[in-house]
């Protein structure tokens, strides 16, 4: 696949802008609309929804989310390709997975810069009550998203003293402004920051979850505080967790099963979901049928992830019958689907920010603030309770929690729950692996053979495109 900037030349001021109701499914009216076309709240909230359209890396007939599913799932060992055996793409140093979320992420920063610059252009009075702010906040949100996806993927973000951060971009791409340098890690987070805590002060607490709120940025903060890992970050994660979880509108589901084979996005969990497109289920390549039966495409769940939920009520559920043995052994992967059912639109549903995430980061940042463990594995185990873990039962998943002694210990034990809880949904399971010593990191993951692995290389058409850009990722030199 080109670089985004390909794109970027032949659209020059346009940006994706779809459909003039506040829905992903309706059909675009006009695919190129540049940012001179927001002439009112109306037509801005067009450009936002296109905005939208990108995060959800939708086409006409379906949303293009798997990835985001599958290729950190792969990385941290716990999903394959069933029709052909398994093996995370940069171990093997190999850039063709590497493309995709570049230009993904890319284009919808593109898109979420036009709507910035069209809205901030119009005066207050030409929107009812707050809504600039808010239109502005939920762009911000989306650039926000999109920088930190470029920074955990193609930045060494594990190194706050790094020049090797994000190619940010805060404006809409024109022909003049492509050249440019890389940021600092330093730089980049702080940009990312900043435009979450607007998305947080301006943002609407309200809104159709398939729409950011203040709420979401809270939740995406966590994240980018988390993954930077500073000494100040680990006491605001837990004060952002504990605003959300005492007074936000989401609670957790009661039954984790039903949040994907029944509720969907009516689940009162869900912070942020990606809808699917009209009769996506119907599609014959949906996301679906990728999980079960196999179309195209087929990925599964392997041993290890099957071994990791041995003695867990959510193994019934989540991983099916075996799909053969030959030189991977592998099972149907059944989170979304179950065997011998049909796609629908719950099955075809994705999800962005949970509040399982909320709670399980916030059990983290206590530890690694040193604060009480109890209190971690209390956290924990209300997780643990709403897929039918309890003390009552004196079983194992429970135990290894509640007997975990240590920092370290616990830790682990945290990273095996957020691997159950979120595995396959936003890449959380492989962050959270490198968040952990780089030892233990190799222990669970022994073709981790440097931190250079931790991420990808950056597109060579980037260097072709761009010659400002600066150095190459190290370890991918020759890319």
């Amino acid at each position: 696949m080109k670089t985004v900037y390909h794109c970027l030349v032949i659209s020059l001021l346009v940006f994706t802008a779809y459909s003039c109701n506040k829905q992903l499914d309706a059909l675009p009216k006009n695919a190129k609309v540049d940012a001179n076309t927001i002439i009112d709240a109306g037509t801005a909230q067009i450009a936002l929804n296109g905005a939208y359209y990108n995060f959800a890396n939708a086409t006409l007939t379906k949303t293009g989310w798997q990835m985001h599913q599958i290729i950190p799932a792969e990385l941290a060992g716990y999903m394959g390709y069933g029709n052909g055996g398994f093996g995370a793409a940069y171990e093997n140093k190999n850039t063709s997975v590497g493309a995709n979320y570049w230009n993904e992420s890319y284009v919808l920063l593109n898109a979420a810069n036009g709507v910035i610059k069209g809205v901030t252009a119009l005066a207050d009075n030409q929107f009812p009550g707050n809504r600039k702010k808010e239109i502005i906040a939920e762009a911000r949100f989306l650039r926000a998203y999109g920088h930190f996806r470029l920074l955990t993927f193609y930045a060494e973000w594990y190194k706050n003293d790094s020049p090797n951060g994000v190619l940010i971009r805060d404006e809409l791409s024109e022909l003049g402004n492509i050249s440019k340098a890389r940021s600092s890690v330093k730089e980049s987070y702080d940009f990312i920051l900043a435009d979450l805590d607007d998305a947080i002060a301006n943002g609407p607490a309200t809104n159709p979850n398939v729409y950011a709120t203040k709420w979401a940025a809270m939740a995406l903060k966590m994240r980018v505080l988390i993954s930077r890992g500073a000494a100040a970050d680990y006491p605001a994660i837990i004060q952002l967790a504990d605003n959300i979880i005492q007074q936000s509108p989401f609670v957790l589901e009661d039954n984790a099963i039903d949040l994907f084979h029944k509720n969907g996005l009516n689940s009162k969990e869900v912070m942020l979901a990606v809808k699917p497109q009209a009769a996506q289920e119907l599609d014959a390549y949906s996301k679906s049928r990728q999980y079960w039966p196999g179309a195209s495409s087929l990925y599964v769940a392997p041993l290890s992830l099957k071994n990791l939920l041995n003695n867990d009520p959510r193994q019934t559920w989540m991983i099916g019958t075996q799909k053969g043995t030959g030189v991977v052994e592998s099972y149907f992967f059944t989170k979304y689907i179950a065997q011998n059912t049909i796609p629908t639109v719950v099955s075809e549903t994705d999800y962005a920010i949970r509040l399982s995430e909320v709670y399980l980061l916030k059990a983290e940042a206590i530890v690694r603030s040193g604060g009480d463990p109890a209190a971690a594995k209390a956290i924990v185990h209300q997780i643990q309770a709403k897929a039918g873990i309890t003390s009552t039962e004196n079983n194992i998943p429970y135990l290894e929690v509640e007997n975990a002694t240590g920092a370290n210990n616990l830790l682990m034990a945290i990273y095996k729950e957020t691997v159950k809880t979120l595995v396959a949904e936003d890449g959380m399971e492989w962050l959270a692996l490198l968040r952990l010593p780089y030892a233990t990191v190799q222990q669970l993951k022994p073709t981790i053979i440097s931190q250079t692995l931790y991420i990808l290389p950056v597109p060579a058409d980037e260097f072709r495109y761009n010659p400002s850009f600066g150095n190459q990722n190290p370890g991918y030199e020759k890319f």
